[in-house]
């Protein structure tokens, strides 16, 4: 049997470092066993999906020298792969899944499952579907049908009992059928679910092996039912371990930089990345630290991957690429450095705001230090010096950095419209509102364009800046929950 892996990213926003992650183990274990790795792009969520982001999926996996055998931009036998262009095939299987009485079709509205949702958790009860139109009669549903009411098509799960499934790290699993929803596998807009495209898509690629995230795991009784319902084999399950933060929550955008391109942008060397994540719930047979991926194909155990939830020191991350930098000979290290400043992109977007500052080419480096490298290291003198009590300071960086982390538009224009509608919901001037956001971006109470900046540094860096910042001038527990609060009712 040829081993056939697979990662299938989103193109929802910035490649995350989790994919990478998960990309590593999966191409190295097709490696490891002489198989195939393949490139599935799931872009089912039409609204949030972009062809921008999945070029920067392509563009980082290619970085990082993890290379696909079969995918949307070098096509394969089983294409195509991308979930968008596979509609019709889907409708196919949902209709075979009707007519066996597997699935069936739901004519709720939003605000009927909102309710039911709202008071479920009221009761302290599990939230899902009640089952309201399963008591349909086939002349019913001809009936809505015809009358041109909207519905999708739910999944049909046993009242009792459980499922019982095998994981390749964590042995025998089992969940009972009544904590498990009635999922929705088709939309009303004709796209499948996330949940029925996987398994679909799984079987007619001939993937072998699943090696994902372990927040998968609940979501395997959904998938087991449907590989049963269609007479399917299911695919050995590998589910890693989460990537967490320091304080052993799941790593999130919040609290660390997830994005692949910030850590390409900030000069992490590819070999250094991964030689990290590599790391991550794994270890070499002799222990070291620092190896190849071709040292970890050769190597590669499965069984040798822990279930705790690694911690995604940045600390570490930073020692280990100072390893290999320092591994460079002076003509490598040259070019390498002068091939990430011209790829960041940041060099050529600079270079229009500090012409008509400079008279030399000293000047540069004081104009633009803080975008070229770290700014300066801030202290809270830094905040007491602006014309703003230091807990408005507080409360505009915090609101600003729960308003961005929703912000998909990272441009000079799109940051200044965000930020212009928060200072007016907060009846503070643009200037007052901007001048701790100035101290916290360039170390600075006056610097570059301030957009300008925000939009060279990219958004995991930006968000990076503003929660040091935040964390300089100190937030305890409870005013955290309260400007929480002040910013949920502002938004409101």
């Amino acid at each position: 049997m040829e081993v056939r892996t697979r990662i299938a990213p989103s193109p929802t926003g910035d490649p995350h470092v989790g994919t990478a992650y998960v990309a590593l183990f999966n191409w190295a274990f097709a490696r490891a066993n002489k198989g195939k790795f393949l490139l599935r792009i799931e872009d089912t969520d039409l609204a949030r999906s972009t062809k921008s982001s999945e070029e920067a999926i392509f563009s980082s996996l290619k970085w990082l020298g993890l290379d696909w055998d079969e995918g949307p931009d070098c096509g394969g036998e089983f294409g195509p792969y991308r979930q968008s262009e596979r509609g019709d095939l889907y409708t196919g299987y949902v209709a075979q899944l009707l007519n066996a009485g597997h699935a069936f079709r739901c004519f709720c509205s939003k605000d009927r499952l909102d309710v039911l949702r709202a008071s479920q958790q009221k009761a302290g009860e599990t939230t899902g579907y009640d089952g309201l139109c399963l008591g349909l009669s086939k002349e019913d549903v001809y009936q809505k049908m015809a009358a041109g009411e909207e519905s999708v098509v739910r999944m049909k799960v046993p009242e009792t009992g459980e499922c019982v499934f095998e994981d390749r790290l964590r042995g025998s699993i089992s969940i009972a059928y009544d904590q498990i929803d009635m999922q929705v596998i088709l939309k009303a807009d004709g796209m499948p679910t996330y949940h029925l495209a996987v398994v679909v898509d799984d079987h007619l690629m001939g993937i072998t092996h699943v090696l994902r995230g372990e927040e998968w795991l609940n979501s395997v009784p959904k998938h087991k039912l449907l590989f049963e319902y269609f007479g399917w084999d299911m695919p050995e399950l590998i589910h890693l371990p989460l990537l967490r933060n320091e304080d052993k929550s799941k790593l999130s955008k919040r609290k660390n930089p997830t994005s692949l391109n910030y850590y390409k942008d900030t000069g992490v060397l590819p070999e250094a990345l991964l030689n990290f994540l590599g790391l991550m719930g794994w270890s070499m047979p002799d222990e070291r630290e620092i190896f190849d991926v071709q040292e970890m194909i050769k190597a590669l155990d499965l069984d040798r991957i822990s279930t705790s939830g690694p911690v995604f020191d940045q600390s570490k991350l930073k020692w280990l690429n100072g390893q290999y930098l320092r591994k460079l000979d002076d003509s490598d290290y040259q070019q390498r450095f002068l091939r990430w400043l011209e790829s960041s992109g940041g060099l050529e977007r600079l270079l229009p705001l500090v012409k008509d500052r400079a008279e030399t080419f000293s000047e540069l480096a004081p104009i633009s230090n803080y975008l070229i490298g770290n700014r300066a290291e801030l202290s809270l003198t830094d905040f007491k010096g602006l014309p703003l009590e230091l807990d408005l300071s507080k409360k505009i960086l915090h609101h600003l950095l729960a308003a961005l982390d929703t912000q998909v538009e990272w441009d000079r224009d799109s940051l200044f419209e965000r930020c212009g509608t928060l200072a007016s919901s907060m009846d503070l001037k643009m200037r007052d509102f901007l001048s701790p956001v100035f101290v916290a971006i360039s170390g600075k109470k006056v610097s570059l364009p301030l957009f300008d900046s925000m939009a060279i540094l990219g958004s995991d860096l930006s968000r990076a800046r503003l929660r040091d910042a935040l964390d300089v001038i100190g937030v305890s527990g409870k005013e955290r929950k309260k400007l929480e609060k002040d910013f949920i009712a502002l938004r409101d």
